[in-house]
């Protein structure tokens, strides 16, 4: 387990805080459950630490400056971090990958994936650059270009 200090990194602060609330979730349940149990206990931890969060956040996905389909996320923590939640023995590399997409597609830099299948909490903190990402996303919605349904945010 790597410990993340705070102001290391591009929001360390933000990501540390629910790093430690996900260990509280980990350390009152334990192993075992559904990913929706955590997803639960983890939603309450947040609330209870007065942590901005949304659950089950839509995010477009954008082909050639078009909105072809919608994403859906575990959390999105203060419109700044996106949050995968897993109940499984070990993280994979589809995981990994699976957040990479996520971040590439919203043009959100940091992302938590977070397992709470194996006896302690497994966590992976991954930044996706802004820079190229950030600008192509926002020249195309300068233009409006959607998958003519009207807008995708």
């Amino acid at each position: 387990m790597t410990l993340i200090v705070k102001n290391q990194y591009v929001e360390s602060g933000l990501t540390g805080d629910i790093i430690g609330a996900a260990m509280e979730v980990h350390n009152q349940l334990g192993p075992g459950f559904l990913e929706s149990v955590y997803d639960e206990a983890l939603a309450v931890e947040l609330s209870q630490r007065k942590i901005k969060f949304e659950r089950q956040k839509e995010l477009p996905v954008y082909y050639k400056q078009n909105c072809i389909k919608k994403f859906v996320c575990d959390f999105l923590v203060d419109c700044k971090v996106i949050v995968e939640i897993k109940a499984i023995k070990v993280l994979s590399e589809i995981d990994r990958v699976q957040l990479t997409s996520y971040l590439k597609a919203s043009g959100i830099e940091i992302g938590l994936l977070l397992n709470f299948g194996s006896g302690s909490l497994e966590f992976k903190r991954m930044i996706f650059s802004k820079n190229n990402q950030c600008n192509q996303r926002n020249q195309r919605l300068k233009k409006g270009k959607t998958n003519g349904k009207g807008s995708c945010l």
